[in-house]
């Protein structure tokens, strides 16, 4: 696919970098100013999630957080609020994703957060809740998801979709795991 008219953040390469002790501050900064942004949305959660909110674990060093939102009615105005914090909307029909609202956080050119707006009741939020609370409290599966990590980022430099599918298994496991 050629990509040339896609700005540098959309088709940057994966890279799992070491473990940095100030992604979860990071979080925490995120989820409060997501939580200021979107409460006239009706938001009453946020929460970091994904890789840079579990321990000792190497990521790539974008900071993922989660927002319940009761409705998706609003999103083209919650697009409108975000992107004065330099946050973009990826559209449901590119983000093939129809379950969340996506947004991306830019910096100088490169992802530093991505934000899935979640319906109330979504079951992916207790999954991915129920994922980082697994792999915190457990340095062997956290291990052997930085293996994999590490092996796909090496694998699928440029392909975000291929990284992510290659995670699944292993994801499906811990969460069974988990119930």
């Amino acid at each position: 696919m050629e990509n040339s008219h896609w700005p540098k953040w959309a088709v940057e390469s994966i890279e799992v970098v070491p473990p940095n002790p100030e992604w979860i501050d990071a979080g925490r900064a995120e989820v409060q100013e997501l939580m200021q942004r979107l409460s006239p949305f009706g938001v009453k959660e946020v929460e970091h999630v994904g890789s840079t909110s579990i321990r000792d674990l190497p990521a790539k060093p974008i900071i993922d957080v989660m927002a319940k939102i009761p409705s998706f009615d609003e999103v083209e105005e919650v697009a409108g609020k975000l992107a004065e914090d330099d946050w973009h909307y990826v559209p449901v029909e590119l983000d093939n994703r129809p379950w969340r609202r996506f947004f991306i956080k830019v910096e100088n050119d490169r992802r530093v957060a991505h934000l899935h707006l979640m319906l109330e009741g979504e079951p992916r939020w207790d999954q991915q809740r129920l994922f980082r609370d697994q792999l915190n409290g457990d340095p062997s599966l956290r291990e052997e998801y930085a293996e994999l990590k590490k092996s796909l980022a090496n694998q699928f430099p440029d392909d975000r979709e291929a990284y992510s599918e290659g995670k699944a298994a292993f994801i499906e496991r811990v969460l069974g795991e988990g119930k």
